[in-house]
């Protein structure tokens, strides 16, 4: 699962790169220090992104509460919009705010996939290239 992780992570950067944002993974997600970071940091000079990658062929998604709660103090400190980049097998790239994100009885995050078709935003939302009105 790993192999397919870093696979759609790449996915991901090349997409930011090709629409005009420097992006890079971080490889090993912060396992290599004490401090957390997003598996995709991303900018443009207006805009600055932490992504924390997901991918499943499910359709749920359970994600550690301390990812989430890392992502936040990352992005907190570096000026940096926090995400969930989120990618169910046979969907587009989807992406929540961790704030928009269900919390299980053990205060872990969970994301089902018909949640996020309908409230997800798509990437070029969070660029800033395009609003899409959800109900």
């Amino acid at each position: 699962m790993a192999k397919k992780g870093t696979a759609e992570e790449r996915d991901l950067v090349q997409k930011l790169w090709k629409m005009k944002f420097a992006a890079m993974r971080a490889p090993a997600s912060g396992s290599a220090t004490k401090h957390s970071i997003p598996d995709v940091i991303a900018g443009n000079g207006s805009i600055y992104l932490g992504i924390e990658v997901k991918t499943t062929i499910k359709d749920v998604i359970y994600v550690d509460s301390a990812q989430i709660d890392g992502l936040i103090e990352f992005c907190n400190i570096f000026g940096a919009k926090p995400y969930l980049g989120i990618k169910f097998k046979r969907t587009k790239w989807l992406f929540l705010k961790p704030e928009n994100v269900e919390r299980t009885k053990s205060k872990n995050y969970k994301i089902k996939k018909d949640y996020a078709i309908e409230k997800a935003l798509e990437l070029d939302e969070v660029l800033g290239i395009d609003k899409q009105i959800k109900f």
